[in-house]
């Protein structure tokens, strides 16, 4: 059985064998984790039903490609039509994706706290209907850690493939600082998008307001020539 501090080290945001398969790819690659990165960090909740759509489309598709052999059919075709099945889906069972996301952030929270916690059925209840009833809050902090681990994994891979450093020792040395600044990020990418979707409200509310005088403006002026030329 694992000690509290082997349990610990499993924990960290930026996994160093997940960086090693991302520093060997080549640099288009690794380009494109940073925009993928910052548009999930800043943006994630203005277009949530795409990545919503997106995430569950290319998760089934690779569970397809892994588990066809299981069904004997081929890897292929078994993925796509998976995908193309989750991702029409993805969008009715929003709620659905929440309760399972929701429910598995909230147990590696809590493990990454307490890593001798042993009742991880009740912290995956628990957490999936908090999210549920926070969902827009949620959302926004879920893709905001997402996009701000995008953005280190893409970041440190750069660096590494212009040997500007050695990405994986540096990050297997300090995970724990690496882990910081995602979580520092995380809630400044969290307070970014609240506060857009609060003035992308306004701006809407202040929209709709003028639209609604500006009718009203022209039915006034309309009667008010119908009746001069009675």
């Amino acid at each position: 059985m694992d000690s509290p501090a082997e349990a610990r080290a499993r924990m960290y945001l930026i996994a160093t064998d997940i960086l090693a398969d991302l520093c060997g790819l080549s640099l288009g690659l690794i380009l494109a984790i940073l925009p993928i990165g910052l548009l999930l960090w800043l943006l994630g909740w203005w277009s949530h039903r795409f990545w919503i759509v997106l995430a569950t489309t290319v998760v089934a598709g690779l569970f397809g490609l892994l588990e066809a052999n299981t069904w004997h059919a081929q890897p292929i075709v078994v993925a796509i039509l998976l995908a193309i099945a989750a991702g029409v889906l993805a969008l009715a069972l929003v709620r659905v994706i929440t309760f399972a996301a929701g429910g598995l952030a909230g147990v590696y929270a809590l493990l990454l706290a307490f890593p001798s916690f042993q009742h991880q059925v009740i912290a995956f209840l628990v957490s999936g209907l908090l999210c549920l009833l926070l969902f827009r809050w949620f959302f926004m902090l879920l893709t905001s850690l997402v996009g701000v681990c995008f953005l280190a994994y893409g970041v440190l891979a750069l660096m590494h493939y212009r040997e500007m450093m050695d990405a994986i020792t540096w990050s297997d040395e300090n995970s724990t600082l690496l882990t910081a600044i995602c979580g520092g990020g995380a809630l400044f990418g969290f307070g970014f998008q609240f506060f857009f979707d609060r003035w992308r409200a306004r701006r809407r509310r202040e929209r709709d307001e003028d639209g609604d005088e500006d009718m009203i403006s022209m039915l006034l002026s309309r009667l008010t020539f119908r009746r001069r030329r009675d």
